[in-house]
């Protein structure tokens, strides 16, 4: 069961994730996590990586749909609107900023390298999820089983150019068609 939480933890916990979220909202996964799954244990990996897979078939950033539903679903409504606003919030003051720096400053080289310096870190954070996820999809599935399907979703994606919301919509379809061998086992006891 989920712990309940404040609007005021949700706030701050999403606020930290939307002040250190540099590079978008993939970059910001990461840090959900581990304020999510981590610190607060408001959500388990599995229903983490759930979120994460359904967020990412529907239309919209990932960056607010994430902390909506987490909010909503720890916090109520107040709990999303909560969630979603401290998200936003440093996104936008950021924008502002930086966007006004750096239209007045574009010149100069320590400003073109700042930007620069944040992707391989960003790089680091996503491999870190990246591997998460595939230990865990290999550990459910196994490695053949967990490798063939990265495999062939790369191939959907990157090849073929279908988006990702219809491959992790068809692996989701699949999963809720396939027979489960716990019915076949209930009935026989």
């Amino acid at each position: 069961m989920t712990p309940p939480a404040t609007s005021w933890q949700l706030f701050w916990a999403f606020f930290r994730v939307g002040i250190f979220g540099f590079g978008g909202g993939p970059a910001m996964i990461p840090l959900v996590r581990a304020e999510v799954v981590t610190r607060h244990h408001w959500l388990t990996d599995e229903e983490f990586a759930d979120v994460l897979a359904i967020g990412n078939t529907l239309p919209g950033p990932i960056a607010t749909k994430m902390p909506g539903y987490i909010g909503y679903r720890v916090g109520g409504v107040v709990g999303c609107i909560a969630a979603v606003i401290a998200i936003i919030v440093p996104m936008i003051v950021a924008m502002i900023v930086m966007l006004g720096i750096f239209s007045r400053y574009r010149d100069v080289t320590w400003i073109r390298g700042m930007g620069q310096a944040v992707v391989p870190v960003v790089m680091v954070m996503m491999a870190q999820l990246t591997w998460d996820f595939f230990d865990k999809s290999q550990a459910a599935l196994g490695w053949l089983v967990s490798i063939a399907m990265a495999i062939i979703a790369a191939g959907l994606i990157y090849w073929l150019g279908i988006h990702p919301g219809w491959v992790i919509g068809a692996i989701l379809l699949a999963a809720l068609l396939r027979p489960t061998g716990k019915k076949k086992a209930e009935g026989t006891a």
